[in-house]
């Protein structure tokens, strides 16, 4: 069957189109984060998930299998931040790493992240944020690292931004959307 312009105007219309402001960052780990907290995220993109190719050679063909899966990222996956003026956000996320790991007295809690470190993610729809379509949650979540704060005094005032690294074990989804 041939596509031609009314298709599209007739999917675009039942279906319509992602945008890329469209995903909301609901909870990061286990930590003490709140919804203010979540407006200084600036950029994030949904995670990667790769299922292995096993190449399995018979009469001098070889046939692909699917063997495990990995997710590719999950080892350093960037949040970006807008700064605010007091670092609370940063505060935060420094006092979560430093609970990881700190340097100071060579101690803190280095266990495997459990179930309970979820970032939950959300697709949302054309009406907001009561719109949810899809969740997505990053199970086993820590701070990996903090990136740098750059500041200019001689700049024009721009907004200063840091990312954080994260990592994950692996994550899942509520479920494809319909329609």
């Amino acid at each position: 069957m041939a596509q031609n312009i009314q298709d599209f105007f007739r999917v675009a219309q039942e279906r319509g189109f992602a945008r890329d402001f469209m995903l909301r960052v609901r909870s990061i780990g286990d930590y003490s984060f709140d919804e203010d907290d979540f407006v200084y995220i600036t950029t994030k993109s949904l995670p990667d998930r790769t299922i292995i190719n096993q190449a399995t050679p018979f009469m001098g063909l070889a046939f692909n299998v699917p063997g495990t899966v990995t997710y590719p990222g999950s080892d350093s996956w960037t949040v970006q931040f807008r700064n605010d003026i007091n670092g609370i956000v940063r505060n935060k996320l420094e006092a979560w790493q430093r609970g990881i790991f700190d340097d100071q007295t060579s101690v803190g809690d280095i266990s495997v992240p459990g179930t309970d470190r979820v970032i939950q993610l959300d697709l949302i729809g054309d009406q907001g944020d009561d719109d949810v379509r899809n969740s997505y949650f990053l199970v086993g979540v820590y701070v990996k690292g903090l990136g740098t704060i750059a500041y200019d005094l001689t700049g024009d005032g721009k907004l200063t931004t840091f990312d954080a690294l994260l990592s994950y074990h692996y994550w899942q989804s509520s479920g494809v959307p319909t329609g």
